[in-house]
């Protein structure tokens, strides 16, 4: 039995917690990125607190990260990094409302509209999400405890399967540099077997 408040007991669970990671469904997500990449279709990501830090940080590792010299680039835009646009929508009109905003005037049809949220019920995530499927848009989230409303309105939804909050948000990031390091491994790869195949 664990012992309840101590370093050790936290990281027991959290790594009782990732053996039960969903991880057929993380790879559907890496292969539905890839395939925006592709594409050049936009990816939005978007979260509150801990969550708007994380979809900063993918939205730097998928912009940057993935470039290995190549000139194409992933399509990739936070909608937590306007700080002024969120705050006049957060004060003129409502905060339930400031990712939805945002996503209007750029969404469309077969883009990705990526939600991360613990629980899985912030009101912004779940109004930017039915806007993004009024719009046709693919939608992926990145959940904890069962999903919350989140789930329902995501084409594809990655769910930590626990219900305390400080492991959910480890595993949203170690989820997201999962996707990061697989993407940028296959696009490394496609690069290596075109130059073999230009020098043969």
């Amino acid at each position: 039995m664990l012992e309840i408040g101590n370093a050790q007991s936290y990281f027991a669970r959290l790594s009782q917690t990732v053996r039960r990671l969903p991880f057929e469904t993380i790879d559907s997500v890496c292969d539905l990125l890839l395939d925006a990449y592709d594409n050049g279709r936009m990816i939005y990501l978007f979260g509150n607190g801990g969550s708007a830090a994380l979809a900063s940080h993918f939205a730097c590792d998928l912009g940057k990260g993935t470039i290995n010299g190549s000139k194409k680039r992933f399509r990739v835009l936070a909608l937590t990094d306007n700080v002024p646009l969120m705050t006049a929508w957060a004060n003129d009109s409502r905060y339930e409302d400031i990712f939805a905003e945002q996503l209007a005037n750029f969404v469309r049809e077969d883009d990705i509209a990526f939600a991360i949220s613990g629980s899985g019920n912030s009101k912004n995530v779940l109004n930017a999400l039915k806007l993004a499927r009024e719009a046709r848009a693919t939608t992926v989230g990145l959940a904890g405890y069962q999903g919350g409303g989140m789930k329902d309105l995501c084409d594809i939804c990655m769910v930590v399967p626990s219900d305390n909050m400080q492991i959910i948000e480890d595993l949203h990031l170690c989820v997201a540099h999962a996707l990061f390091n697989a993407i940028r491994q296959k696009l490394s790869a496609e690069d290596r077997s075109k130059f073999a195949f230009q020098g043969m």
